[in-house]
């Protein structure tokens, strides 16, 4: 994966390209006194001259309301992004120039990313790894690191709210302008009308690439997603670098890398998901929620953990049962 594929795959750069089959949407700049806010860590405080001013300590959940912090305030920016919210109906879903806070939702209040303020916004952001990654490290999985880095200009993006069911969204893997692989979005649940509708669904995303994708991105390698409607329609939700920055969802990268494997099985596109309620898988989010070494015990991706873990419930065990013994031998006969 090159630099130069990383910033193809910006909002900006692919939205004008495929806006027509695409959601609706706004891109504003983003201020430098912006995203100096957003990297600063500590108390978040939001102004309140959208909503009631916000305080959240992200480093402490101890809140002290006779505190007076001033909240910055970012009126011209502020007026934009408002009457953008109101130009795509009052409801929007937030994202950088690559990512969305998918990783913060557990902070909102309707556990969503469903945004009506600048405030919303913000909340999500500055409690988000995934942008964090997009201020600070876009380009740290290139394979040209001895390159100077491209200049990013940060935008906000704001997409017109859509309630999309999670059973309708796919991840689609295109390699030389060929689409090799298709894998359910969301593949931690089980949807049965997935399974049922595997050739539909396929014969869909097909249709849809070779129509409106295939030789009119500018790079021959990339992953993009889809949502397909109750009506069968196809609608493009995003693009994404080919490469591991980006998740491979039920395929692993080394797969997708050498293509031809996948494409040998099959005339078509390899498909992918979650074909039972025994293999749902957790949310890869969850470890954006609660200390890792709980995720990775309850994954057993940590060998060292398990046996750290192991190892101490067996001392603690032991002290239980000498414990036992010595109360036994005090006890009057």
């Amino acid at each position: 994966m090159k630099k130069e594929q990383v910033v193809n795959c910006q909002f900006s750069v692919w939205y004008p390209i495929f806006k027509k089959h695409s959601i609706k949407s706004v891109i504003l700049p983003l201020p430098q006194n912006v995203i100096d806010y957003l990297l600063d860590d500590g108390t978040l405080v939001v102004s309140g001259s959208d909503h009631n001013t916000q305080q959240t300590d992200i480093n402490n959940t101890d809140l002290n309301a006779e505190e007076d912090i001033q909240a910055p305030e970012f009126p011209e920016f502020t007026s934009k992004v408002l009457e953008a919210i109101n130009a795509l109906g009052g409801r929007v879903f937030p994202k950088l120039n690559w990512s969305a806070p998918r990783d913060a939702n557990w902070i909102a209040l309707n556990s969503s990313l469903q945004c009506d303020s600048l405030s919303d916004i913000f909340l999500l952001f500055k409690s988000s790894d995934f942008i964090t990654h997009d201020l600070t490290q876009p380009f740290v999985q290139c394979s040209d690191q001895d390159s100077p880095d491209p200049v990013i200009n940060y935008e906000l993006v704001l997409r017109k709210w859509s309630e999309l069911i999670p059973g309708g969204e796919y991840r689609c893997f295109v390699k030389e302008n060929k689409l090799i692989a298709i894998s359910q979005r969301d593949y931690t649940q089980y949807y049965p009308h997935v399974l049922k509708q595997e050739e539909q669904i396929c014969q869909a995303v097909q249709e849809f690439f070779s129509q409106h994708i295939q030789y009119n991105f500018l790079d021959e390698d990339f992953v993009f997603d889809v949502y397909r409607d109750s009506q069968g329609k196809v609608w493009l939700i995003d693009l994404n670098p080919f490469g591991e920055v980006t998740d491979s969802l039920l395929f692993s990268w080394e797969e997708l890398m050498s293509g031809g494997e996948i494409a040998q099985q099959q005339d078509g596109p390899a498909f992918r998901c979650t074909t039972s309620e025994v293999t749902v898988q957790p949310s890869p989010c969850l470890s954006y929620r609660i200390p890792r070494d709980f995720v990775d015990l309850s994954r057993g991706e940590d060998a060292y953990k398990l046996i750290d873990f192991l190892k101490l419930k067996k001392s603690q065990q032991e002290e239980s049962e000498e414990e036992e013994e010595e109360e036994e031998e005090s006890a009057p006969q």
